[in-house]
């Protein structure tokens, strides 16, 4: 008995070349088949889910949110008077510029670090540190956008010019407010325009202090999220490791 018998499909020789037959009275020879499996249209979909590190979290998502929110709403503001001052061909204060480029620089980081934290790519120790920066950054414009804020009664203030442009220099003869007018707007002088202007400072002060605690939430949920995540990655190296031995 051959090689190829005892039970196995035995080989037809052509040309001195082992051929196996297709079919055989009992048996057919074995074929090769490419299985694709394609994913249904359902499935197929991409589907967005943020990471899943419990509260902290969706504490981490909320907080972001607001912060995004809060910093659009003071670089709207601020734009708005500084676009005003530039009309009447004055500098701007350097309390609204500082406080436009602290919002601006903070919107740009926190888009881009809550996309790396969708996509699991956030380095959650420096962005803590980040976090930390630009709460300090935040207390500074707080309190400089609110030092002339805190005893400022915005409904003692004249009404609404119809010209913003020039409702700086109309008030500037307001009882108690006269001050010299130079090349660069005096922030003391420029809050006190009218009720609409006090009101919208005042409006930015209040969320620079809410920026202050924000960033402070999400500094410390970061630092929450990196124990977390560094625990997690332990305890599975030591599954990994139980199982190896």
């Amino acid at each position: 008995m051959g090689p190829w018998q005892g039970g196995l499909i035995d080989p037809v020789l052509k040309d001195g070349i082992a051929h196996f037959p297709l079919r055989t009275a009992t048996k057919q020879r074995p074929s090769l088949e490419l299985i694709t499996s394609f994913p249904s249209s359902r499935d197929g979909k991409m589907r967005f889910q943020s990471p899943q590190l419990g509260a902290l979290g969706v504490m981490f998502t909320l907080m972001r949110a607001c912060q995004f929110v809060s910093l659009i709403a003071v670089i709207g503001l601020c734009s708005n008077f500084v676009s005003q001052i530039a009309t009447a061909e004055h500098s701007p204060p350097s309390e609204l510029i500082g406080a436009l480029t602290v919002a601006v620089t903070a919107v740009i980081y926190v888009v881009i670090t809550y996309i790396l934290y969708y996509d699991n790519m956030l380095p959650l120790l420096i962005t803590a540190g980040c976090d930390g920066l630009l709460l300090i950054a935040s207390i500074v414009v707080a309190s400089l956008i609110g030092k002339p804020l805190s005893m400022l009664n915005c409904a003692a203030l004249p009404s609404n010019s119809s010209d913003p442009a020039t409702a700086f220099w109309a008030s500037v003869t307001y009882p108690g407010r006269a001050i010299s007018i130079t090349k660069t707007v005096s922030y003391f002088a420029f809050v006190a325009v009218d009720q609409t202007t006090c009101y919208e400072i005042k409006a930015v002060w209040g969320l620079s202090i809410a920026l202050c605690v924000l960033f402070a939430f999400t500094g410390l949920a970061t630092v929450g999220l990196w124990n977390r995540v560094r625990k997690e990655g332990g305890s599975a190296t030591n599954s990994v490791k139980d199982i190896e031995q």
